[in-house]
């Protein structure tokens, strides 16, 4: 059974920082692209960040830039979003994602999901 598993989310207050995991089982992700979503309250679901298989390409959201950075392990299978200067914007359930092709950013190039982990900041 494939499997996606995020953890490190939280509670943090405004200009904190926190760092996500996704760790991966039930088969490898080595040659797929990786990404990050959220979706906050009332509103859609959107891309954060991705990282290409070899991690020589990132997007990252203009909303992010700057503050967030994707990282992947591709030995644990895992990828990462560490997350600094956080505004209660931020808050969300973040979910992470796994594509075997297609644009970085287009939601619907995504094959897997995890089932999110809750992100609050607090001003």
């Amino acid at each position: 059974q494939v499997q996606l598993v995020e953890s490190g989310g939280g509670l943090v207050q405004a200009g904190g920082s926190l760092r996500l995991s996704c760790a991966a089982s039930g088969r490898t992700f080595s040659t797929y692209a990786r990404a990050w979503f959220r979706q906050a309250p009332g509103k859609e679901r959107d891309i954060v960040a991705a990282i290409t298989w070899n991690a020589d390409s990132t997007y990252y959201a203009d909303s992010v830039k700057g503050r967030f950075t994707i990282s992947r392990d591709n030995a644990k299978n895992t990828i990462y979003l560490q997350m600094n200067s956080l505004k209660p914007e931020d808050t969300a359930v973040y979910y992470c994602a796994a594509a075997s092709g297609g644009y970085l950013s287009r939601q619907r190039s995504y094959d897997y999901w995890g089932q999110g982990t809750q992100v609050t900041v607090s001003s």
